[in-house]
């Protein structure tokens, strides 16, 4: 499925020929806005992975709608704008923009900035990812490292036996290490590793 994108621009005509360009190459475009707040408003509501953004528009431009769209919600921002002065490339990187594009947009130059604003995010969502299963391995491990010592207490056994009897319980219970912990932890394996000395 290819991804999905909304534009925003405060001209028709730009929006127009924007959108036909992404869907003559085979993107998806799911929404239209006109101004900054209108895009922050359909990037909640259609969460896409990237929104084309004109910089300066009416009610709100784009460097303010990209800061609070990069806050809300998940998605990519590439930027479009008449200007290229290092002040304004700065404040856009400042406001989570994953690309810049100068007008006028034309095939040759939408195309490769869309691409690389849509790597960018799939590398960062893989980036998140990682760090999230990182986090809950580490919170693991603070669980097995707190049960362990109840049962070291409970049995009065050394580290290295206090693991060994819990991959054993482990194991002949059918849950993972983590769960069996978190059933110490609570007060409730007496009967799993009751289980585990039978056999």
């Amino acid at each position: 499925m290819k991804p999905s994108i909304v534009v925003v621009d405060d001209d028709p005509i730009i929006r127009m020929d924007i959108r036909e360009m992404l869907e003559e190459h085979g993107y998806s475009v799911t929404g239209e806005a006109k101004n900054g707040q209108e895009a922050i408003e359909i990037t909640v509501k259609l969460k896409p992975d990237l929104v084309i953004m004109d910089m300066k528009m009416p009610i709100m431009g784009g460097i303010k709608a990209a800061r609070l769209i990069r806050k809300l919600q998940n998605s990519a921002v590439l930027i479009l704008t008449a200007y290229s002065q290092k002040d304004l490339v700065q404040e856009a990187r400042e406001a989570g923009v994953t690309a810049y594009l100068v007008k006028p947009v034309s095939e040759e130059n939408l195309l490769p900035a869309v691409e690389i604003a849509l790597s960018q995010k799939e590398q960062m969502d893989t980036l998140k990812e990682a760090l999230k299963e990182l986090e809950q391995s580490i919170e693991g491990r603070k669980i097995i490292e707190k049960a362990k010592g109840i049962v070291m207490r409970a049995y009065s056994v050394d580290e290295e036996e206090a693991f060994r009897r819990m991959r054993a319980a482990s194991m002949e219970s059918r849950i993972s290490l983590s769960k069996l912990a978190e059933c110490i932890l609570e007060g409730r394996a007496e009967r799993i590793f009751g289980m585990a000395r039978k056999g």
